[in-house]
């Protein structure tokens, strides 16, 4: 079984799939692992680092996209995808991020080739599958270096200072949404110093929202169906987005920071912060929104972008993760490293269990059709019986 590392080149990510450490582990199975020269540069991992692992370094991209069985990537998005349908082969398994839940048409197209893929983003929320969850992992990032970044364009310090100059007031800092990453920027933030206050419609947050040593905000709204079964906020009618605008006007008016976290997978995100409620906001007030790349959770945003807007900084990040794509890479590279010691017997072999939850969430494409039942609804398509594990499809990627 060769498994395949090349490098990135969706949108310049500095991040790599596998780094040295996961390479050496996987290969106390009998696997060999192809990377492409210069993979791991930018985040900080060297052709002789991957060697000394006991990689085999690829100068011809094109060679090793023809030549591994398993290919695994940051972004199977796109470019790259396209790159894998001219250059891949038939049986061959691809693992990667592919935004499925809004790429399902794209994604049906690598059926037409006879590739597997698998989406990582389709990890389930089970205790099992921790240790693969990629979102999870990027979040952890995205939430630490959001606090990072509003403390740089912020006009105050974090913490209280008592100077012979006089008293520092400590910087007031609001989280919008505590899954993962807005718990790690709550912990950032409370670490740097700040006065930190979170919400979030899930009841269950509260507890979470003090364990980090933040206050939760209250407010005096009812949601129905706050949680959905993997976890993340449900998604909620306009009139209770209205209602919650409405009582969040005077939380927000008393911030010096803003962080917002909210996102729905394959959906926009909900407009949390109205043009309104940031006029009403204190000059030098600074909102970094995660939820850039979705549609925003501030009105104002725009990704990639930073706007000011009466004073206010609306910072709008991509690819956050990328920024810290050292650690982001070693957080990813052992998620990719779990899911294929899930995936390869002791001897190597290529097992695709669909009685799993984790392969039968995961795989998108297998054998020439769109199998992920969750994508064939989404794309209108009818339902398909369980793919079948057959002697001949294990084979194929052998």
């Amino acid at each position: 079984m060769k498994i395949g590392l090349p490098k990135e080149n969706f949108n310049q990510d500095t991040r790599v799939a596998l780094i040295p450490a996961n390479i050496t582990r996987l290969m106390k199975k009998p696997v060999q692992v192809l990377v492409q020269s210069g993979a791991g540069d930018a985040a900080g991992f060297t052709d002789d680092d991957y060697a000394k692992a006991g990689a085999t370094i690829v100068t011809d991209r094109a060679a090793l996209l023809q030549e591994a069985d398993i290919i695994t990537l940051v972004n199977a998005k796109e470019s790259q995808l396209e790159e894998i349908k001219s250059h891949g082969k038939p049986g061959q398994i691809i693992i990667g991020m592919m935004d499925p839940l809004t790429s399902a048409a794209e994604l049906a197209k690598l059926a037409d080739g006879g590739q597997t893929s698998i989406a990582l983003e389709l990890i389930p929320r089970i205790t099992r599958a921790q240790s693969m969850d990629v979102l999870s992992s990027m979040a952890t990032i995205a939430g630490y270096k959001a606090v990072i970044l509003a403390a740089h364009y912020a006009p105050r310090l974090f913490p209280m200072m008592m100077t012979a100059a006089g008293t520092l007031k400590p910087c007031r800092a609001f989280v919008m949404g505590v899954g993962v990453a807005g718990l790690q920027a709550c912990a950032t933030a409370k670490r740097l110093g700040a006065v930190v206050e979170a919400y979030d419609i899930r009841p269950a947050a509260r507890e979470q929202i003090i364990s980090v040593g933040a206050k939760p905000v209250e407010l005096d709204i009812e949601a129905e169906n706050t949680e959905t079964k993997g976890g993340y906020a449900a998604e909620q009618s306009d009139d209770f987005i209205q209602r919650q605008q409405q009582a969040m006007a005077n939380v927000l008016a008393q911030q010096d920071v803003v962080i917002t976290t909210a996102a729905i997978p394959g959906r926009k995100a909900p407009v949390l912060i109205t043009k309104a409620m940031v006029d009403a906001m204190k000059p030098g007030t600074v909102i970094v929104d995660l939820a850039a790349e979705t549609g925003g959770n501030c009105e104002l945003t725009q990704a990639g972008e930073i706007v000011v807007h009466q004073g206010v900084t609306i910072l709008g990040p991509k690819n956050i993760p990328g920024s810290a794509a050292t650690h982001a890479s070693q957080m990813y590279g052992t998620n990719v490293e779990n899911l294929l010691k899930l995936l390869l017997d002791a001897e190597g072999k290529l097992q695709l269990d669909f009685a799993d939850e984790i392969i039968n969430d995961t795989v998108v494409t297998h054998q020439g059709e769109l199998v992920n039942a969750r994508l064939r609804e989404l794309a209108g398509m009818p339902a398909l019986n369980p793919a079948p594990v057959t002697e001949d499809s294990e084979k194929e990627a052998e």
